[in-house]
Protein backbone atom coordinates (compact mmCIF):
# COMPACT_ATOMS: atom_id res chain seq x y z
CA UNK A 1 0.00 0.00 0.00
CA UNK A 2 1.32 3.40 -0.96
CA UNK A 3 1.87 5.62 1.91
CA UNK A 4 0.27 8.81 1.67
CA UNK A 5 0.85 11.98 3.49
CA UNK A 6 -1.25 14.01 5.72
CA UNK A 7 -3.81 16.68 4.28
CA UNK A 8 -4.51 17.82 8.00
CA UNK A 9 -4.88 21.49 8.35
CA UNK A 10 -3.19 23.62 10.75
CA UNK A 11 -4.47 27.11 13.08
CA UNK A 12 -8.20 26.34 12.02
CA UNK A 13 -11.38 27.39 13.44
CA UNK A 14 -12.17 25.57 16.88
CA UNK A 15 -9.82 24.81 19.28
CA UNK A 16 -10.40 21.37 20.58
CA UNK A 17 -8.23 19.80 23.94
CA UNK A 18 -8.02 16.16 24.02
CA UNK A 19 -8.57 14.43 27.46
CA UNK A 20 -6.33 11.32 27.78
CA UNK A 21 -7.22 8.70 27.33
CA UNK A 22 -11.19 9.06 27.50
CA UNK A 23 -14.11 10.96 25.87
CA UNK A 24 -14.47 13.11 29.59
CA UNK A 25 -16.67 15.82 30.42
CA UNK A 26 -17.01 18.95 28.13
CA UNK A 27 -15.55 21.93 30.34
CA UNK A 28 -16.84 24.69 27.50
CA UNK A 29 -16.10 28.23 27.40
CA UNK A 30 -18.21 30.96 25.76
CA UNK A 31 -17.28 33.09 22.87
CA UNK A 32 -16.12 30.76 20.71
CA UNK A 33 -13.17 32.25 20.02
CA UNK A 34 -11.01 31.10 16.70
CA UNK A 35 -7.52 30.54 15.71
CA UNK A 36 -6.16 32.18 12.61
CA UNK A 37 -5.88 30.08 9.62
CA UNK A 38 -1.98 29.45 8.91
CA UNK A 39 -0.72 31.15 5.70
CA UNK A 40 -1.70 29.62 2.71
CA UNK A 41 -0.83 29.92 -1.29
CA UNK A 42 -2.38 32.45 -3.00
CA UNK A 43 -6.04 32.93 -3.75
CA UNK A 44 -7.27 32.76 -7.16
CA UNK A 45 -8.78 36.33 -7.96
CA UNK A 46 -11.87 34.22 -9.38
CA UNK A 47 -12.58 32.90 -5.96
CA UNK A 48 -15.42 34.07 -4.09
CA UNK A 49 -14.18 37.22 -1.94
CA UNK A 50 -16.39 37.63 1.89
CA UNK A 51 -18.82 39.64 2.37
CA UNK A 52 -20.16 41.36 5.25
CA UNK A 53 -23.53 41.34 6.14
CA UNK A 54 -24.68 44.82 4.87
CA UNK A 55 -22.19 44.60 1.94
CA UNK A 56 -24.25 41.65 0.72
CA UNK A 57 -27.68 43.59 1.66
CA UNK A 58 -26.60 46.29 -0.67
CA UNK A 59 -25.86 44.55 -3.77
CA UNK A 60 -28.90 42.29 -3.66
CA UNK A 61 -30.96 45.57 -2.99
CA UNK A 62 -28.81 47.16 -6.16
CA UNK A 63 -29.79 43.76 -8.38
CA UNK A 64 -33.48 44.22 -7.26
CA UNK A 65 -33.44 47.82 -8.39
CA UNK A 66 -32.09 47.01 -11.45
CA UNK A 67 -34.00 43.57 -12.35
CA UNK A 68 -36.41 44.94 -14.68
CA UNK A 69 -33.38 46.15 -16.48
CA UNK A 70 -31.48 43.20 -16.68
CA UNK A 71 -34.97 40.91 -17.31
CA UNK A 72 -34.54 43.13 -20.71
CA UNK A 73 -31.06 42.97 -21.11
CA UNK A 74 -30.49 39.05 -21.31
CA UNK A 75 -33.81 38.83 -23.56
CA UNK A 76 -36.29 37.78 -21.18
CA UNK A 77 -40.23 37.78 -22.30
CA UNK A 78 -42.44 41.02 -21.66
CA UNK A 79 -44.83 38.37 -19.42
CA UNK A 80 -41.23 37.18 -17.52
CA UNK A 81 -40.10 39.03 -14.40
CA UNK A 82 -37.09 38.51 -12.19
CA UNK A 83 -37.20 37.90 -8.36
CA UNK A 84 -33.61 38.22 -6.85
CA UNK A 85 -32.55 35.14 -4.69
CA UNK A 86 -28.96 35.15 -4.39
CA UNK A 87 -25.22 37.29 -5.07
CA UNK A 88 -22.03 36.23 -5.24
CA UNK A 89 -18.88 38.31 -5.73
CA UNK A 90 -15.42 36.89 -6.40
CA UNK A 91 -12.01 39.10 -5.50
CA UNK A 92 -11.88 40.10 -8.88
CA UNK A 93 -15.04 42.07 -9.10
CA UNK A 94 -17.23 39.92 -11.06
CA UNK A 95 -21.14 39.59 -9.81
CA UNK A 96 -23.31 36.49 -10.01
CA UNK A 97 -26.60 36.94 -8.98
CA UNK A 98 -29.27 34.59 -8.52
CA UNK A 99 -32.98 34.74 -9.77
CA UNK A 100 -35.76 32.99 -9.78
CA UNK A 101 -38.62 33.60 -12.69
CA UNK A 102 -41.87 34.57 -13.11
CA UNK A 103 -44.63 34.27 -16.19
CA UNK A 104 -47.38 36.50 -16.08
CA UNK A 105 -46.66 36.62 -12.32
CA UNK A 106 -47.08 33.03 -12.09
CA UNK A 107 -43.84 31.66 -10.12
CA UNK A 108 -41.80 29.30 -12.80
CA UNK A 109 -40.64 26.05 -11.04
CA UNK A 110 -37.19 25.34 -12.97
CA UNK A 111 -36.69 28.80 -14.30
CA UNK A 112 -34.22 30.03 -11.97
CA UNK A 113 -30.94 31.49 -13.78
CA UNK A 114 -27.77 33.09 -12.71
CA UNK A 115 -26.90 36.48 -14.67
CA UNK A 116 -22.54 36.86 -14.77
CA UNK A 117 -21.17 40.59 -15.00
CA UNK A 118 -17.66 41.57 -14.78
CA UNK A 119 -16.21 44.23 -11.85
CA UNK A 120 -17.62 47.11 -14.84
CA UNK A 121 -21.06 45.87 -14.99
CA UNK A 122 -21.03 44.13 -18.39
CA UNK A 123 -23.11 41.18 -18.84
CA UNK A 124 -20.54 38.27 -19.36
CA UNK A 125 -23.29 35.27 -19.49
CA UNK A 126 -26.16 33.78 -18.15
CA UNK A 127 -26.42 30.17 -16.62
CA UNK A 128 -30.37 28.77 -17.31
CA UNK A 129 -32.23 25.67 -15.42
CA UNK A 130 -33.81 25.77 -18.99
CA UNK A 131 -33.22 27.18 -22.05
CA UNK A 132 -37.01 26.67 -23.55
CA UNK A 133 -38.59 29.54 -24.56
CA UNK A 134 -41.40 30.46 -21.99
CA UNK A 135 -45.10 30.61 -23.99
CA UNK A 136 -47.74 29.07 -21.15
CA UNK A 137 -51.45 29.56 -21.55
CA UNK A 138 -52.43 29.99 -17.68
CA UNK A 139 -56.03 29.04 -18.45
CA UNK A 140 -56.55 26.20 -16.27
CA UNK A 141 -58.58 23.32 -17.35
CA UNK A 142 -58.37 20.62 -14.75
CA UNK A 143 -59.39 21.01 -11.09
CA UNK A 144 -57.53 23.32 -8.48
CA UNK A 145 -56.16 20.63 -6.28
CA UNK A 146 -57.03 21.67 -2.33
CA UNK A 147 -54.33 23.79 -0.95
CA UNK A 148 -52.39 23.74 -4.16
CA UNK A 149 -51.10 27.31 -5.81
CA UNK A 150 -50.76 27.79 -9.55
CA UNK A 151 -47.44 27.62 -11.09
CA UNK A 152 -45.38 27.19 -14.90
CA UNK A 153 -43.26 24.26 -14.52
CA UNK A 154 -40.14 23.92 -16.42
CA UNK A 155 -37.95 22.23 -14.75
CA UNK A 156 -38.26 18.93 -17.67
CA UNK A 157 -39.75 19.00 -21.22
CA UNK A 158 -41.65 22.23 -22.56
CA UNK A 159 -43.18 24.34 -20.09
CA UNK A 160 -46.44 23.87 -19.01
CA UNK A 161 -49.66 24.97 -16.67
CA UNK A 162 -49.15 23.21 -13.81
CA UNK A 163 -50.44 23.01 -10.25
CA UNK A 164 -47.81 22.52 -6.99
CA UNK A 165 -49.14 21.12 -3.93
CA UNK A 166 -47.10 20.34 -0.80
CA UNK A 167 -48.24 17.75 1.72
CA UNK A 168 -47.24 18.02 5.65
CA UNK A 169 -47.09 14.86 7.16
CA UNK A 170 -44.47 12.09 9.09
CA UNK A 171 -42.70 9.08 7.42
CA UNK A 172 -42.58 5.33 9.16
CA UNK A 173 -39.40 6.12 11.08
CA UNK A 174 -41.01 9.82 13.04
CA UNK A 175 -39.10 12.12 9.79
CA UNK A 176 -41.30 15.06 9.11
CA UNK A 177 -42.30 14.89 5.16
CA UNK A 178 -42.91 18.08 3.04
CA UNK A 179 -43.99 16.24 0.05
CA UNK A 180 -44.00 18.81 -3.08
CA UNK A 181 -46.51 17.19 -5.66
CA UNK A 182 -46.68 19.29 -9.05
CA UNK A 183 -49.55 17.81 -11.39
CA UNK A 184 -50.42 19.06 -14.81
CA UNK A 185 -53.08 21.92 -15.18
CA UNK A 186 -54.91 20.82 -18.06
CA UNK A 187 -54.58 16.81 -17.50
CA UNK A 188 -54.38 16.72 -13.80
CA UNK A 189 -51.53 13.84 -14.35
CA UNK A 190 -48.74 13.77 -12.28
CA UNK A 191 -45.52 15.16 -13.62
CA UNK A 192 -42.87 15.38 -10.64
CA UNK A 193 -42.57 14.86 -7.04
CA UNK A 194 -40.32 15.58 -4.35
CA UNK A 195 -39.42 16.15 -0.48
CA UNK A 196 -38.33 19.24 0.91
CA UNK A 197 -36.60 17.36 4.13
CA UNK A 198 -33.44 16.21 3.62
CA UNK A 199 -32.58 13.74 6.06
CA UNK A 200 -29.30 11.70 6.85
CA UNK A 201 -27.49 9.67 9.60
CA UNK A 202 -24.36 10.29 11.33
CA UNK A 203 -22.38 9.32 14.89
CA UNK A 204 -22.13 11.65 18.11
CA UNK A 205 -20.12 12.10 21.13
CA UNK A 206 -16.44 11.84 19.30
CA UNK A 207 -15.29 15.89 19.31
CA UNK A 208 -14.03 16.09 22.97
CA UNK A 209 -13.60 19.01 24.64
CA UNK A 210 -14.56 21.83 22.41
CA UNK A 211 -15.49 25.75 22.83
CA UNK A 212 -18.91 26.75 21.81
CA UNK A 213 -20.40 30.28 21.86
CA UNK A 214 -22.86 31.22 24.69
CA UNK A 215 -24.57 34.33 26.09
CA UNK A 216 -24.89 35.23 29.49
CA UNK A 217 -28.29 36.36 30.38
CA UNK A 218 -29.65 36.55 34.01
CA UNK A 219 -26.94 35.55 35.77
CA UNK A 220 -26.44 32.15 34.02
CA UNK A 221 -26.41 31.09 30.71
CA UNK A 222 -28.00 30.60 27.28
CA UNK A 223 -26.97 28.05 24.49
CA UNK A 224 -26.65 31.40 22.05
CA UNK A 225 -23.71 32.07 20.01
CA UNK A 226 -23.75 35.60 19.03
CA UNK A 227 -20.84 35.31 17.15
CA UNK A 228 -21.97 33.14 14.70
CA UNK A 229 -25.63 34.80 13.67
CA UNK A 230 -27.32 33.74 17.24
CA UNK A 231 -27.36 30.03 16.30
CA UNK A 232 -29.10 28.55 19.30
CA UNK A 233 -29.73 25.51 20.45
CA UNK A 234 -33.13 24.00 21.57
CA UNK A 235 -34.80 20.53 23.49
CA UNK A 236 -37.61 18.82 22.34
CA UNK A 237 -37.26 16.70 25.41
CA UNK A 238 -38.32 13.45 22.73
CA UNK A 239 -41.03 15.24 21.49
CA UNK A 240 -41.37 15.76 17.45
CA UNK A 241 -43.24 19.22 17.38
CA UNK A 242 -42.53 22.86 18.02
CA UNK A 243 -38.98 24.55 18.63
CA UNK A 244 -38.60 23.19 22.21
CA UNK A 245 -36.65 24.67 24.85
CA UNK A 246 -33.40 26.79 25.05
CA UNK A 247 -30.56 25.29 26.93
CA UNK A 248 -29.32 27.04 30.00
CA UNK A 249 -26.73 26.52 32.24
CA UNK A 250 -25.40 27.92 35.72
CA UNK A 251 -21.53 28.04 35.15
CA UNK A 252 -21.16 27.70 31.35
CA UNK A 253 -19.95 24.25 31.94
CA UNK A 254 -21.99 21.71 29.60
CA UNK A 255 -22.81 18.52 29.43
CA UNK A 256 -20.41 15.42 30.63
CA UNK A 257 -20.00 13.85 27.30
CA UNK A 258 -22.21 11.01 27.73
CA UNK A 259 -25.98 10.71 26.50
CA UNK A 260 -26.82 10.26 30.08
CA UNK A 261 -26.56 14.57 30.32
CA UNK A 262 -29.42 15.85 27.69
CA UNK A 263 -26.84 18.82 27.24
CA UNK A 264 -23.98 16.35 25.69
CA UNK A 265 -26.03 16.49 22.53
CA UNK A 266 -26.78 20.35 22.13
CA UNK A 267 -23.09 20.84 22.99
CA UNK A 268 -22.04 18.74 20.09
CA UNK A 269 -24.97 19.99 18.09
CA UNK A 270 -23.74 23.63 18.55
CA UNK A 271 -20.28 22.70 18.03
CA UNK A 272 -21.19 21.33 14.45
CA UNK A 273 -23.10 24.22 13.66
CA UNK A 274 -20.31 26.85 14.76
CA UNK A 275 -17.80 24.52 12.49
CA UNK A 276 -19.68 24.82 9.49
CA UNK A 277 -20.25 28.43 9.95
CA UNK A 278 -16.14 28.62 9.98
CA UNK A 279 -15.80 26.74 7.60
CA UNK A 280 -18.34 28.33 4.94
CA UNK A 281 -16.69 31.79 6.64
CA UNK A 282 -13.06 30.96 6.47
CA UNK A 283 -12.79 28.98 3.37
CA UNK A 284 -15.62 30.53 0.94
CA UNK A 285 -16.05 34.18 2.63
CA UNK A 286 -19.77 32.95 2.82
CA UNK A 287 -21.36 34.32 6.36
CA UNK A 288 -24.28 31.73 7.34
CA UNK A 289 -26.16 29.25 5.18
CA UNK A 290 -27.72 31.89 3.15
CA UNK A 291 -24.86 34.39 3.42
CA UNK A 292 -26.67 37.62 5.00
CA UNK A 293 -24.68 36.56 8.53
CA UNK A 294 -28.09 35.01 10.42
CA UNK A 295 -27.54 31.78 12.43
CA UNK A 296 -30.17 28.46 11.69
CA UNK A 297 -30.87 26.79 14.79
CA UNK A 298 -30.58 23.41 16.18
CA UNK A 299 -33.29 20.91 18.08
CA UNK A 300 -31.88 17.72 19.80
CA UNK A 301 -33.63 14.68 21.32
CA UNK A 302 -36.38 14.23 19.05
CA UNK A 303 -38.30 11.59 18.86
CA UNK A 304 -38.04 8.45 21.04
CA UNK A 305 -34.83 6.22 19.19
CA UNK A 306 -35.10 8.10 16.27
CA UNK A 307 -32.33 7.32 14.34
CA UNK A 308 -32.15 10.27 11.96
CA UNK A 309 -30.98 14.00 11.71
CA UNK A 310 -32.93 16.44 9.29
CA UNK A 311 -32.58 19.77 7.52
CA UNK A 312 -36.21 21.36 6.86
CA UNK A 313 -35.85 24.66 4.56
CA UNK A 314 -39.54 25.68 6.47
CA UNK A 315 -37.77 25.99 9.79
CA UNK A 316 -34.33 27.18 8.64
CA UNK A 317 -33.29 24.51 11.11
CA UNK A 318 -31.39 21.21 11.92
CA UNK A 319 -33.17 18.82 13.96
CA UNK A 320 -31.38 15.37 15.36
CA UNK A 321 -32.84 12.29 17.03
CA UNK A 322 -31.27 10.52 19.95
CA UNK A 323 -30.45 7.04 17.85
CA UNK A 324 -31.10 3.19 18.75
CA UNK A 325 -31.98 3.04 22.86
CA UNK A 326 -31.88 7.01 23.08
CA UNK A 327 -28.61 5.95 24.12
CA UNK A 328 -26.26 7.87 20.49
CA UNK A 329 -28.02 11.03 19.42
CA UNK A 330 -26.59 12.14 15.88
CA UNK A 331 -24.96 14.85 16.40
CA UNK A 332 -21.78 14.39 15.23
CA UNK A 333 -19.68 16.78 13.27
CA UNK A 334 -20.20 15.70 9.53
CA UNK A 335 -23.67 15.15 9.93
CA UNK A 336 -24.12 18.70 11.59
CA UNK A 337 -22.14 19.95 8.49
CA UNK A 338 -24.41 17.82 5.59
CA UNK A 339 -27.82 18.45 6.75
CA UNK A 340 -26.92 22.51 6.96
CA UNK A 341 -25.35 22.12 3.80
CA UNK A 342 -29.10 21.42 2.55
CA UNK A 343 -29.59 24.49 3.56
CA UNK A 344 -26.45 26.04 1.34
CA UNK A 345 -27.86 24.52 -1.35
CA UNK A 346 -31.29 25.59 -1.41
CA UNK A 347 -30.65 29.55 -1.18
CA UNK A 348 -27.75 29.07 -4.39
CA UNK A 349 -28.17 26.16 -6.74
CA UNK A 350 -31.93 25.17 -5.18
CA UNK A 351 -31.33 21.57 -6.64
CA UNK A 352 -34.49 19.45 -6.80
CA UNK A 353 -34.72 16.71 -4.25
CA UNK A 354 -35.25 13.87 -7.24
CA UNK A 355 -33.59 12.22 -10.12
CA UNK A 356 -29.73 13.23 -10.29
CA UNK A 357 -30.43 16.66 -9.33
CA UNK A 358 -31.70 15.25 -6.46
CA UNK A 359 -27.98 12.94 -6.20
CA UNK A 360 -26.05 15.89 -6.45
CA UNK A 361 -28.10 17.72 -3.44
CA UNK A 362 -27.23 14.62 -1.55
CA UNK A 363 -23.64 14.15 -2.95
CA UNK A 364 -23.18 18.37 -2.03
CA UNK A 365 -23.63 17.28 1.37
CA UNK A 366 -21.32 14.79 1.67
CA UNK A 367 -18.74 16.67 -0.07
CA UNK A 368 -19.06 19.82 2.36
CA UNK A 369 -19.08 17.39 5.16
CA UNK A 370 -16.27 15.92 4.36
CA UNK A 371 -14.02 19.55 3.81
CA UNK A 372 -15.88 20.88 7.41
CA UNK A 373 -13.96 17.79 8.44
CA UNK A 374 -10.61 18.49 7.51
CA UNK A 375 -11.45 22.19 7.97
CA UNK A 376 -11.69 21.48 11.58
CA UNK A 377 -9.21 19.17 11.91
CA UNK A 378 -10.25 16.99 15.52
CA UNK A 379 -7.98 14.82 17.34
CA UNK A 380 -11.32 13.06 18.28
CA UNK A 381 -13.10 13.10 15.03
CA UNK A 382 -9.71 12.79 12.77
CA UNK A 383 -10.96 13.89 9.07
CA UNK A 384 -11.41 11.38 6.09
CA UNK A 385 -13.27 10.76 3.35
CA UNK A 386 -16.02 7.95 5.22
CA UNK A 387 -19.65 9.46 5.96
CA UNK A 388 -20.99 8.56 9.24
CA UNK A 389 -18.03 6.27 10.71
CA UNK A 390 -18.42 6.23 14.02
CA UNK A 391 -22.46 5.87 14.47
CA UNK A 392 -21.99 1.86 13.51
CA UNK A 393 -25.49 2.27 11.96
CA UNK A 394 -24.75 -0.81 10.63
CA UNK A 395 -23.75 -2.96 13.91
CA UNK A 396 -20.76 -4.10 12.57
CA UNK A 397 -18.11 -0.87 12.57
CA UNK A 398 -18.79 0.12 8.73
CA UNK A 399 -19.13 3.94 7.97
CA UNK A 400 -22.52 4.75 6.33
CA UNK A 401 -20.66 5.64 3.13
CA UNK A 402 -17.31 5.44 1.37
CA UNK A 403 -16.09 8.48 -1.00
CA UNK A 404 -13.61 6.65 -2.86
CA UNK A 405 -15.39 3.41 -3.58
CA UNK A 406 -19.46 4.10 -2.74
CA UNK A 407 -20.44 1.36 -3.65
CA UNK A 408 -18.49 -0.59 -0.73
CA UNK A 409 -21.97 0.34 1.17
CA UNK A 410 -23.71 -2.15 -0.94
CA UNK A 411 -26.47 0.50 -2.65
CA UNK A 412 -24.19 3.10 -3.60
CA UNK A 413 -23.05 3.91 -7.27
CA UNK A 414 -19.59 4.10 -8.10
CA UNK A 415 -20.29 5.18 -12.08
CA UNK A 416 -22.80 7.19 -14.06
CA UNK A 417 -25.08 5.59 -16.14
CA UNK A 418 -28.33 5.97 -18.02
CA UNK A 419 -31.17 5.54 -15.90
CA UNK A 420 -29.02 7.04 -12.58
CA UNK A 421 -31.87 9.73 -12.29
CA UNK A 422 -34.57 6.82 -10.72
CA UNK A 423 -32.22 5.76 -7.74
CA UNK A 424 -32.48 6.56 -4.58
CA UNK A 425 -30.69 10.18 -4.00
CA UNK A 426 -28.78 8.72 -1.45
CA UNK A 427 -27.39 6.09 -3.72
CA UNK A 428 -27.26 7.81 -6.70
CA UNK A 429 -25.04 10.84 -5.26
CA UNK A 430 -22.30 7.97 -5.27
CA UNK A 431 -21.20 9.14 -8.23
CA UNK A 432 -20.50 12.99 -7.56
CA UNK A 433 -19.18 11.72 -4.14
CA UNK A 434 -16.50 9.49 -5.92
CA UNK A 435 -15.23 12.00 -8.38
CA UNK A 436 -14.92 14.65 -5.35
CA UNK A 437 -12.75 11.78 -4.10
CA UNK A 438 -10.68 10.92 -6.90
CA UNK A 439 -10.10 15.17 -7.84
CA UNK A 440 -9.02 15.35 -3.96
CA UNK A 441 -6.83 12.60 -3.90
CA UNK A 442 -6.56 10.02 -6.78
CA UNK A 443 -6.99 6.72 -7.83
CA UNK A 444 -5.66 3.32 -6.25
CA UNK A 445 -4.08 2.17 -3.10
CA UNK A 446 -3.14 5.06 -0.19
CA UNK A 447 -3.30 5.96 3.53
CA UNK A 448 -4.91 9.22 4.72
CA UNK A 449 -4.60 10.11 7.89
CA UNK A 450 -4.50 6.21 9.41
CA UNK A 451 -7.59 5.47 7.01
CA UNK A 452 -6.87 2.90 3.83
CA UNK A 453 -8.73 3.87 0.83
CA UNK A 454 -8.21 2.22 -2.82
CA UNK A 455 -10.41 4.11 -5.48
CA UNK A 456 -11.15 2.60 -8.44
CA UNK A 457 -11.86 3.84 -12.33
CA UNK A 458 -15.00 3.30 -14.69
CA UNK A 459 -12.23 3.32 -17.53
CA UNK A 460 -9.02 1.92 -15.46
CA UNK A 461 -6.72 4.68 -16.25
CA UNK A 462 -5.53 6.47 -13.20
CA UNK A 463 -6.32 9.93 -11.51
CA UNK A 464 -3.82 12.24 -10.25
CA UNK A 465 -5.60 14.20 -7.08
CA UNK A 466 -5.08 17.98 -6.64
CA UNK A 467 -6.00 18.42 -3.05
CA UNK A 468 -8.96 18.77 -1.22
CA UNK A 469 -8.51 22.56 -0.78
CA UNK A 470 -8.42 22.91 -4.83
CA UNK A 471 -11.00 20.92 -5.11
CA UNK A 472 -13.85 22.36 -2.45
CA UNK A 473 -12.86 25.69 -4.40
CA UNK A 474 -13.92 24.13 -7.85
CA UNK A 475 -17.32 22.73 -6.11
CA UNK A 476 -18.14 25.59 -4.25
CA UNK A 477 -18.05 27.63 -7.29
CA UNK A 478 -19.79 25.31 -9.51
CA UNK A 479 -22.62 25.10 -6.90
CA UNK A 480 -23.02 28.75 -6.45
CA UNK A 481 -22.56 30.19 -9.59
CA UNK A 482 -23.19 27.67 -12.00
CA UNK A 483 -25.60 25.24 -11.00
CA UNK A 484 -29.49 25.46 -10.95
CA UNK A 485 -32.43 23.55 -9.88
CA UNK A 486 -32.29 20.73 -12.89
CA UNK A 487 -28.67 20.15 -13.22
CA UNK A 488 -27.95 17.18 -13.49
CA UNK A 489 -24.46 14.94 -14.20
CA UNK A 490 -23.30 15.80 -17.43
CA UNK A 491 -24.30 19.90 -16.68
CA UNK A 492 -22.21 19.26 -13.26
CA UNK A 493 -19.21 18.24 -15.68
CA UNK A 494 -19.56 21.33 -17.15
CA UNK A 495 -19.91 23.43 -14.25
CA UNK A 496 -17.25 22.58 -12.73
CA UNK A 497 -14.70 22.89 -15.72
CA UNK A 498 -16.05 26.15 -15.96
CA UNK A 499 -15.30 26.88 -12.28
CA UNK A 500 -11.65 25.67 -12.65
CA UNK A 501 -11.17 27.27 -16.15
CA UNK A 502 -12.21 30.65 -13.78
CA UNK A 503 -10.20 29.53 -10.80
CA UNK A 504 -7.30 27.99 -12.24
CA UNK A 505 -6.97 27.94 -15.85
CA UNK A 506 -8.33 26.36 -19.00
CA UNK A 507 -4.73 24.78 -19.41
CA UNK A 508 -4.24 24.41 -15.86
CA UNK A 509 -3.74 20.41 -14.13
CA UNK A 510 -6.58 21.51 -12.28
CA UNK A 511 -8.69 21.62 -14.96
CA UNK A 512 -7.33 18.75 -16.29
CA UNK A 513 -7.79 16.91 -13.03
CA UNK A 514 -11.64 17.86 -13.19
CA UNK A 515 -12.16 16.35 -16.91
CA UNK A 516 -10.06 13.35 -16.12
CA UNK A 517 -12.24 12.84 -12.38
CA UNK A 518 -15.42 12.85 -14.73
CA UNK A 519 -14.53 10.55 -17.16
CA UNK A 520 -13.12 7.97 -14.37
CA UNK A 521 -16.68 8.42 -12.83
CA UNK A 522 -18.28 7.50 -16.82
CA UNK A 523 -19.50 11.25 -16.72
CA UNK A 524 -18.49 13.07 -20.04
Amino acid sequence: MTPHISRRRTGLALSTAVAAGALLAAGLSSGGAVAQPAAAEKVPAAAPATLSAGAKASLLKEADTAKADTARAIGLGAQEKLVVRDVVKDRDGSLHTRYERTYQGLPVLGGDLVVHTDKAGATEGVTKAVKAELKVDTVTTAATPKGARKVVWAAEGTPKLAFEKVTKGTKKDGTPQELHTVTDAATGKQLFQWDAVHAGTGESQYSGTVEIGTTASGGAFELTDGERGGHKTYDLKNGSSGTGTLFTDDDDTWGDGTPNDPATAAVDAAYGAGATWDYYEQVHGRSGIKGDGVGAYSRVHYGNNYVNAFWTDSCFCMTYGDGAGNAAPLTSLDVAAHEMTHGVTSVTAGLIYSGESGGLNEATSDIFATAVEFHADSEDDVPDYLIGEKIDINGDGSPLRYMDEPSKDGSSEDYWYDGIGNVDVHYSSGVANHFFYLLSEGSGAKEINGVSYDSPTSDGEPVTGIGIEKAEQIWFKALTQYMTSTTDYAAAREATLEAASELYGADSAEYQGVDRAWAAVNVS
